[in-house]
């Protein structure tokens, strides 16, 4: 009874877990959707420009998410606060002093600056932005393998946290559309046309962003309590969360454990990495490319650019809410590939229809509801490889960051390589090229998605014990026992350990 207790969170402390990653979600809900719009079509930078930061951003991410895991795991943290909640704390200061630069015209700068050194200029905010984000989604990430236990209790509170991620999607294009409609001036093609005119609307939603995400973060550290002992002072028990009901000398050996090296020999943690980077390839190019499709393919007014996203992550907040009840009837995979089924049929429809206009309204819900399930079930499924072992979590996530940041960058750097245009205004050729852009990055990833996806239907997720003890114990109890760590061994086990989805080590 004592680890369903510990599975269990109040719904205060799920809550205040929950938005823990609200700043993170706000900048990053304008990093994806407005950061080519702004360079491109407000700033005027060609294509290889813009594309050029948004790839430092990516590189920086991917660079520090890995270290930034590793020495997470490693450091015991300020004092009694925690480790996971100070790199939370370094991230967020981080993230509030750079953020607001980025989406503001460089100090000293006009029309007659030479880009490449608006570009020199913006690289710094960019990485530093990065680090913090890095470091504060590692850290929250990882949390969640400590504070609960329970699988269908990770995929809940994975859940709250997407949901809360929607919530800052909402914010950010509910403010962008607000400062658009409220914006000064007469002129018909300037007011629905991006351009200079824009600067000041994209500085103020960077700094009522900073505003709103520093007082939620502040909530989060005052309602979140991580579990502050030291790893050495676990005597080799599953650290942070899992102890035996009965005080037995016998524990799991320290080769059980394992450390960074340890998960590169797992092959499970590729098969969740390839199934994490498609899935954040087709939630995070379809956020980028939606503004330019709906700009320069559908030729819509750019209030566009607030009103549809709004429509997508609407639609992903309310499907967040049946997740849990969803996965726990048909699995984690199979909810997955129903979010695939889901974007697959957006994909098909912007193939076929070239001339949506308002129908795009519908298209947006398919989109949203698709990445909203792939999101979470690739989350759940994360936080099933870590399993207990909790105290290497951080470079798993970094690990499975670091794949998404880098094909992300090199993703949004070959597209905009290969756009026909290369000045500020739009050529003919836009029109096309968005669109077979966003046919691509949703139904085309989407098949690599489904592809990694068959592999842990095939194989499904587990981790290889490494002590040769553990290869003579057999097989994990069916019954969910976790207070036999000698048995366990690094088998997540809990009330679905009897599940296809958690096979026997052998």
């Amino acid at each position: 009874m004592q680890d369903s207790s510990e599975a269990s969170l109040p719904v205060i402390r799920r809550l205040s877990y929950s938005v823990g990653h609200f700043l993170n979600d706000l900048c990053a809900s304008m990093w994806f959707t407005y950061l080519l719009v702004f360079y491109h079509s407000v700033l005027g930078f060609e294509n290889t420009y813009a594309g050029v930061l948004l790839l430092v951003g990516q590189i920086a991410d991917g660079v520090c998410t890995p270290l930034i895991g590793y020495e997470s795991d490693r450091t015991p943290g300020c004092g009694s606060y925690g480790k996971r909640k100070t790199w939370h704390l370094v991230g967020t200061i981080s993230v509030l002093l750079s953020f607001p630069f980025i989406f503001n015209q460089c100090l000293g700068c006009d029309l007659n600056t030479p880009q490449w050194v608006s570009v020199t200029y913006f690289a710094p905010f960019i990485i530093i932005f990065q680090f913090g984000w890095a470091a504060t989604q590692i850290s929250h990430l990882s949390l969640i393998p400590e504070l609960v236990s329970c699988e269908h209790e990770k995929v809940e509170l994975t859940a709250y946290r997407y949901a809360f991620t929607v919530i800052a999607n909402i914010t950010v294009y509910a403010v962008a559309w607000l400062l658009f409609h409220f914006q000064e001036g007469d002129d018909p093609a300037v007011m629905d046309n991006l351009g200079p005119v824009d600067i000041p609307v994209f500085r103020n939603l960077s700094l009522i962003v900073v505003g709103i995400g520093a007082v939620f973060t502040f909530l989060f550290h005052l309602g979140t309590r991580e579990k502050g002992r030291p790893f050495q002072e676990e005597d080799g028990s599953s650290p942070g969360e899992r102890q035996p009901l009965i005080n037995n000398t016998t524990v799991a050996p320290p080769a059980n454990l394992l450390h960074w090296n340890n998960w590169l020999t797992q092959p499970s943690f590729y098969q969740v990495a390839l199934l994490y980077m498609s899935t954040r390839l087709i939630v995070n190019l379809s956020q980028t490319y939606i503004s330019m499709y709906l700009t320069y393919t559908l030729l819509l007014p750019k209030n566009y650019i607030a009103t549809i996203p709004l429509v997508m992550f609407l639609s992903g907040f309310a499907s967040s809410f049946i997740m849990k009840p969803v996965s726990k009837l048909i699995g984690k995979c199979m909810t997955y590939f129903l979010g695939l089924l889901l974007i697959l049929a957006f994909s098909y429809w912007v193939l076929l229809d070239t001339h949506m206009g308002d129908k795009v309204y519908g298209a947006a819900v398919l989109l949203g509801v698709g990445s909203a399930t792939i999101l979470v079930m690739s989350l759940a499924m994360t936080a099933e490889l870590i399993g207990d072992q909790t105290h290497s979590g951080a470079f798993v996530y970094g690990a499975m960051s670091f794949t998404d940041k880098v094909a992300n960058g090199l993703g949004v750097m070959i597209i905009q390589t290969l756009h026909p245009c290369r000045t500020m205004v739009c050529c003919p050729a836009c029109v096309w090229y968005y669109h077979y852009v966003m046919v691509i990055v949703s139904g085309g990833v989407a098949v690599l998605a489904a592809l990694s996806l068959c592999t842990i239907l095939i194989w499904p997720i587990k981790i290889v014990r490494l002590s040769k003890r553990g290869h003579m114990n057999g097989s994990i109890n069916g019954n969910g026992s976790k207070d036999l760590p000698e048995v366990a061994g690094l088998m997540e086990s809990d009330e679905d350990s009897e599940s296809s989805e958690q096979p026997s080590v052998n």
